[in-house]
């Protein structure tokens, strides 16, 4: 069992901020697709009351109701600008948290990568310690049983 390095405090640390940004990621994707979906229904809407304006005008519609939907038709107009404003935003929302995930998944990279290093390190160091001490052993005996066959 490999003892724990000091880097691996590091190491959990970024583990932790990585999945804090994927989750932060997933709120703002959430938050950009209904962003685009009420968008995309206020577009319809607005179409659909366009046609149904249309249709209306070509059997012969009343001024006052005529003000009432272009009226209607223009503050519609204002909410979906008002929406695409929004939409627009949590794209840029969107694209800096992806940025934010990449930094902190990086970072993560960062920290594994030196740690499996420090540890292959302190195998081979583990590794030739073991060697030197079997040698040692090894050495101890052929003295041992030289000494004790010239004796």
């Amino acid at each position: 069992m490999s003892k724990k390095l000091p880097l691996d405090t590091l190491t959990e640390l970024a583990r932790t901020q990585k999945e804090e940004a994927a989750r932060r990621l997933g709120a703002l994707q959430s938050a950009q697709v209904s962003a685009h979906q009420k968008l995309d229904l206020l577009l319809q809407y607005r179409q659909d009351y366009s046609h149904q304006l249309q249709r209306l005008m070509e059997s012969g519609l009343p001024a006052s109701q005529w003000r009432n939907y272009r009226n209607f038709l223009s503050t519609l107009d204002g909410a979906i600008e008002q929406q695409r404003a929004i939409a627009a935003q949590a794209n840029v929302r969107l694209d800096h948290g992806r940025g934010d995930w990449q930094h902190h998944a990086r970072r993560l990279n960062s920290f594994d990568t030196l740690a499996d290093r420090l540890r292959r390190q302190e195998a081979m160091l583990q590794a030739k310690r073991e060697q030197r001490d079997s040698d040692e052993r090894a050495a101890r005996k052929f003295i041992d049983r030289a000494a004790h066959s010239s004796a």
